[in-house]
């Protein structure tokens, strides 16, 4: 196996570990609980809970690009113009939220739900707003006046 001429000082970088014990508070969203365990200038990676019942407040990931995996429970999102795309996971599916998609996550379930959160992109990772996208304009109906 050779080494890539162009990453020569990344190649020598070692490999971090960190306890499930170690995560911090994170990104307040109502109705949601998160835990940061990474962040760089280009990664976001952490946990999230959300209690039985529970509707987070709408909010969008800036220029993150977002994947859970969804260990326990059930995770539905409500996304698109409106905030009329939903989609539902449970234990061990995976949920993507394109970056500066406004989204809401609620629990449907029984029980604490809990997913494992990877974001890629730089800025800022969770920006809370008032509601979901636009909802689509319906065309205006045809004048009468040209005809």
């Amino acid at each position: 196996m050779t080494q890539q001429p162009d990453l020569p000082d990344l190649a020598a970088q070692p490999c971090t570990h960190v306890a499930g014990d170690e995560l911090s508070p994170a990104d307040p969203t109502p109705g949601m609980s998160r835990q940061v365990a990474l962040h760089t200038k280009s990664m976001w990676s952490g946990t999230v809970d959300t209690e039985a019942g529970a509707v987070s407040g709408w909010h969008h990931h800036g220029d993150h690009d977002t994947t859970l995996y969804v260990v326990s429970g059930r995770m539905r999102l409500e996304s698109g113009p409106g905030g009329e795309v939903v989609v539902e996971a449970g234990p061990g599916d995976f949920l993507r939220v394109p970056a500066g998609a406004v989204h809401r996550e609620s629990n449907p379930g029984d029980g604490t739900s809990r997913a494992v959160i990877v974001r890629c992109g730089s800025g800022t990772p969770t920006v809370n707003v008032e509601g979901p996208a636009p909802a689509a304009t319906p065309a205006p109906p045809a004048s009468t006046d040209d005809v």
